[in-house]
């Protein structure tokens, strides 16, 4: 033996061991498929969702919404107890109208359910000293004509007098009769029935809240009652905020329904 010569490289005897295949592509004796396993019945079922979280099973949203509408119906307008009118003051609104540069402005808040009346004017501007001021009720036709005095003749109770300029507030029990006109109480046949008809005129536009001065003793500066808002009561506002909820909770159920696998 040529002891030169050098040992057969680990390449060379792995060609030897099987020539029909190159070492370096020898390849490993495949393994038998196992069968895949059944899932275990215990084993929750994984439920994806957008944000990876239980899933839940939401109202429709159509029901929920139909639920808190229906709410809101049962206890809407018919049901208010806060009902807000407003008036602007001017000569040109008095019948005959004139030309008084004053003006003024009236806020009156009725709570039919505590029977109460809030009224609030500013006024400026007369060309006469204010003698008296109430609320007339109630004309033939709506915002048009003359009406008789409902309220306190000559003037709600504290009413600034002799001026040109001024402002006043002051709250009334509408079941008082001094909340009224005397004769107003008399022609109606009682104190319900005047305030029914007082609250009636507001509500088709009828009564009007007049200023009288010593320049324009049949009214300087005058103006139509407005409803402006409807206060609900406050059980419609519990049903509102429940009806929300429920809306608020329905949309945050379907952003959670599962993603269907694709």
């Amino acid at each position: 033996m040529d002891r030169t010569a050098r040992p057969a490289s680990l390449f060379n005897l792995l060609s030897v061991l099987n020539p029909a295949k190159p070492a370096g592509l020898l390849l490993r004796p495949a393994r038998s498929a196992r069968p895949a396993a059944a899932p275990s019945a215990a084993a929750p079922l994984a439920c994806p969702t957008l944000r990876r979280r239980p899933c839940r099973r939401g109202r429709p949203l159509g029901a929920t919404a139909s639920l808190a509408f229906a709410a809101l119906l049962c206890a809407g307008p018919a049901n208010a107890n806060l009902l807000t009118y407003s008036a602007v003051l001017s000569g040109a609104n008095e019948v005959p109208a004139n030309a008084s540069p004053g003006g003024g402005n009236v806020l009156l808040v009725i709570d039919d359910q505590a029977d109460t009346m809030h009224l609030e004017v500013s006024f400026s501007g007369l060309l006469g000293q204010t003698g008296a001021a109430h609320i007339h009720c109630c004309t033939a036709a709506p915002q048009a004509g003359n009406a008789g005095v409902a309220t306190p003749v000559p003037s709600f109770p504290g009413f600034p007098a002799g001026v040109t300029v001024g402002s006043y507030a002051a709250n009334f029990n509408l079941g008082n009769p001094s909340a009224y006109n005397p004769a107003f109480v008399t022609a109606l046949g009682g104190v319900g029935n005047a305030r029914d008809a007082l609250l009636a005129g507001l509500a088709d536009r009828s009564a009007y809240f007049n200023i009288h001065t010593s320049l324009f003793p049949a009214g300087e500066i005058r103006g139509f009652l407005v409803l402006q808002q409807e206060i609900p009561e406050p059980g419609a506002l519990a049903l509102l905020g429940i009806g929300l909820a429920a809306l608020g909770y329905t949309c945050k159920s379907r952003r959670d329904l599962p993603i269907p696998r694709i």
